[in-house]
């Protein structure tokens, strides 16, 4: 069954590498795209493919008749996206980082009617990532000092990634940390000794990276490096996509791409 797909920020990079990977996949369409109103994208064809929809900024019409809505947007435009698709009973696929708590509590509460997957990234590589390191942070224990480090492009305005927070609460959760209460997102003069039960997030910024992330579990003679690099948008798409199809048609929920990946069981 061809899934009908509304795609946010369809003017964007992100948006554009959505827009083509739905073109080229046969079991799904664009079925509206949308961008910001003043946008310079508003009036242009979504894609070069034949049959392309002009990209709008109406979002209750373009969800009239849709499966799902994509959104790799801000948290301001995602919240939008949400209510719109609460109002219509579509299902949403959301890949925005930088949510407050509040608006999360928001996300949750529309998921409570509407199915949703949401994820700090949608890679089917990052959500394997996330079982290993979980797994190895069990298997080492607090013997390990544990460090993330990610880069990602100049453009990108949160950080760290989410992805990089979603690892580290990864390797809390699997310690038996919170999170909130041992993170360390910044160094610098004379920090004193490190604390062992700490996580320590490292970010870079800079020209086209797309993102990479690696956790780093130092012990005393050794150390384990988990890694994953992102070459391509594409793997995003290719995830968001999975995910797009997961919702079509399902119950209310709120879930993560360990449910659309059969992961969440193990």
């Amino acid at each position: 069954m061809t899934v009908r797909v509304v795609i946010c920020g369809a003017g964007g990079r992100m948006g554009r590498a959505l827009v083509d990977s739905v073109a080229a996949d046969a079991g799904f369409v664009v079925h509206a795209a949308l961008d910001v109103p003043g946008s310079p994208a508003i009036g242009r064809a979504a894609g070069e493919a034949p049959g392309m929809p002009l990209i709008g900024s109406d979002i209750a019409a373009a969800l009239v008749g849709a499966d799902a809505l994509i959104d790799f947007t801000r948290p301001e435009g995602s919240m939008a996206h949400v209510a719109a698709c609460e109002a219509a009973g579509v299902g949403c696929v959301i890949g925005t980082t930088g949510f407050t708590p509040e608006q999360k509590a928001r996300i949750a509460g529309a998921a409570t009617r509407i199915p949703v997957v949401m994820a700090p990234n949608m890679s089917v590589g990052v959500t394997v990532l996330l079982d290993l390191v979980a797994r190895a942070a069990r298997a080492l224990g607090d013997d390990y000092d544990v460090e993330i480090v990610e880069a990602h492009h100049r453009h990108k305005v949160d950080a760290p990634s989410g992805t990089a927070l979603r690892l580290g609460e990864a390797a809390a959760t699997a310690l038996g940390r919170d999170l909130r209460e041992c993170a360390v997102y910044g160094r610098e003069g004379v920090t004193g000794e490190r604390d062992r039960r700490t996580i320590g997030f490292a970010t870079v910024r800079g020209g086209d990276v797309v993102g990479d992330h690696t956790v780093l579990f130092a012990g005393i003679g050794e150390r384990v490096e988990i890694t994953h690099k992102a070459s391509s948008r594409t793997t995003f798409a290719q995830g968001a996509l999975r995910a797009a199809r997961f919702v079509q048609g399902r119950a209310p929920g709120l879930h993560d791409m360990r449910d659309v990946l059969g992961l969440a069981a193990d």
